[in-house]
């Protein structure tokens, strides 16, 4: 049984080797052009190679957002950037837009992805991408398990690709015209402005400026406000849909989010291609992935038809019950120390948990705290501030520290 592939989001270089470290098999990423994550910092050619090298090292691939809707403007140089993109090593394109699909498969031998944002939901489109030489189809978000196995059953020779775990968008597909609308900033070319996550009232036409709030809650109403998809309770569904790659959503989202999600998934997949006839879902890698902020999760129209259960109608803000901390920069064995680096503030005597990639969290008492000279402190609580603490057990760079919130 080939095992299905862990693609995660990596807005920058850090993020990229955070992705790998903590489990994912592959990751996508944006470069400065032709992406649909302008909020993101996004790739140079540079970069990307020192991201494909550290990938490929590893045994792991990198795959390019090509995915605007271009005007004919906003295709110009697609060629050039394609065969650079080629030349530093990466793995795949994803596109969503056909022009750009046959100008850049002119051009290169790279393996391309037809976008979420190419509304796929059907077997007769993806075997028509397939004949064009498409080599997977990520499937629209609105395409239901049950049709996704169809699909897989009806097609041969090309992979399918579905999102896991992440936001989820008001629009088909994530053809968004909203954002424009309201602030003139493009979902479609990247810059969307999340108008969906507004506040919303009611004017009637004949009284301006009399605001009548939509009442779900004193706030205000939420109408267009999508709750985060998570699938990680159904993991075993979606590897037996024939699934090839589960995708996770977040190219804007904290080094901090990407280790703790991965991770989980990561240990998900792991378990259960270690006895698939005996797989049982453990509900403590949901709690984990709460750790992170989020808003409440949907299964969005995996099991059909989205309801109105899928929205969160009182509030645009994250849950947060666990607060970032600090992330280990080195350990000394001997002396069984720790180098943090700080996030949030850290106080000498309280709890914390630490986790790493592959390793579940363990809880460690905040001790011996000294400052990057040596002396001792009782609150680590400046920007970026660089101490050691004893730890109980082995760190090592890269794992994080996080602590509950008793707000």
């Amino acid at each position: 049984m080939k095992k299905i592939e862990l693609l995660a989001p990596a807005g920058d270089l850090d993020k990229l080797y955070t992705a790998i470290d903590y489990g994912a098999d592959a990751v996508y990423l944006g470069g400065e052009s032709f992406g649909l994550r302008k909020a993101s910092k996004n790739f140079t050619i540079e970069n990307i190679k020192k991201g494909v090298a550290y990938a490929h090292a590893r045994g792991k691939k990198v795959h390019v957002t090509l995915n605007i809707i271009p005007h004919e403007k906003d295709i110009e140089g697609i060629e050039d950037y394609a065969k650079a993109l080629e030349a530093a090593g990466v793995d795949a394109f994803i596109i969503s837009d056909p022009g750009m699909f046959s100008r850049v498969k002119k051009v290169t031998d790279v393996d391309i992805h037809i976008s979420t944002q190419g509304s796929v939901t059907n077997a007769a489109t993806v075997n028509f991408w397939k004949e064009l030489g498409a080599t997977r189809c990520v499937m629209a978000r609105e395409v239901s398990l049950a049709d996704i196995q169809r699909i897989v059953e009806q097609v041969e020779g090309i992979e399918i690709e579905t999102f896991a775990h992440g936001a989820m968008c008001m629009s088909y597909s994530g053809r968004c015209l909203l954002s424009n609308y309201m602030t003139g900033r493009d979902a479609n070319m990247g810059d969307c402005a999340q108008a969906c996550r507004y506040k919303y009232y009611l004017v009637e036409e004949k009284r301006p400026g009399e605001y009548f709030p939509i009442e779900e809650h004193d706030e205000g109403s939420f109408i267009l406000n999508s709750k985060d998809l998570c699938m990680i309770e159904h993991l075993d569904e979606m590897i037996e849909a024939g699934i090839s790659s589960l995708k996770i959503e977040g190219r804007v989202k904290s080094d901090y989010y990407l280790a703790t999600v991965i991770g989980a998934y990561r240990r998900a997949i792991d378990m259960y291609y270690a006895d698939p006839a005996h797989y049982r879902y453990d509900p403590s890698l949901l709690e984990e992935i709460k750790k992170v902020s989020h808003r409440d999760f949907t299964t969005g129209f995996f099991y059909g038809q989205a309801t109105e259960d899928a929205q969160v109608y009182t509030d645009n803000s994250y849950i947060r019950g666990y607060d970032f901390i600090g992330v280990v920069l080195d350990y000394d064995e001997k002396l069984k120390r720790a180098t943090i680096e700080q996030r949030n503030r850290i106080f000498e005597g309280e709890t914390v948990e630490i986790f790493g990639p592959g390793v579940p969290f363990f809880n460690q008492v905040v001790r011996e705290m000294q400052d990057d000279k040596g002396e001792p402190i009782e609150v680590a609580n400046k920007a970026k501030q660089v101490f050691t603490m004893a730890v109980d057990q082995p760190v090592r760079p890269g794992f994080y520290l996080r602590k509950e919130r008793h707000d």
